[in-house]
């Protein structure tokens, strides 16, 4: 397998909003992404966005795509169909309780609070918590505590 372009991790998601040029702002504060690359359409439309966090990418976008496609991407906002989701992202981060402070404090709704799973000798050991953010997407972020055989 060739390795992936430059910058690109090997598998990277996109996510849509009704309202994503906030929500980029929250995501940034909250979750501690950083914006790299932020196209704004007609009217202050998001047509394509890339946030990083550590080598992790992922693409932000409004709701239907972008608006000069013959056939709109059919992508919607968890907000929009009454909180149903089709993805849950996972982030690995390095103290996961700090990171939930931080998400907390700018209002990110805490679903689960840091809890450490123990998958056993032979497997690893997590400390992860959930939160939803503005729109409805679930996040997943984990802080590996030990690895298998430790």
């Amino acid at each position: 397998m060739k390795a992936s372009p430059p910058g690109w991790p090997r598998i990277s998601s996109s996510l849509f909003y009704d309202d994503p040029a906030k929500v980029i702002d929250w995501l940034c504060r909250a979750f501690g992404f950083e914006v790299r690359l932020k196209i704004e359409g007609e009217g202050g439309r998001i047509e394509h966005s890339e946030l990083v966090f550590g080598d992790g990418l992922i693409m932000v976008g409004t709701a239907g795509g972008k608006s000069t496609r013959p056939e709109p991407l059919p992508g919607k906002s968890p907000r929009s169909l009454g909180g149903a989701i089709t993805q849950a992202l996972c982030v690995y981060v390095d103290d996961v309780d700090a990171h939930c402070e931080r998400a907390k404090a700018a209002g990110a709704k805490i679903v689960e609070p840091p809890t450490t799973t123990d998958y056993g000798e032979e497997y690893w050991s997590d400390r992860g918590y959930r939160a939803v953010d503005p729109e409805g997407h679930q996040w997943w972020f984990m802080q590996r505590m030990r690895g298998p055989g430790m």
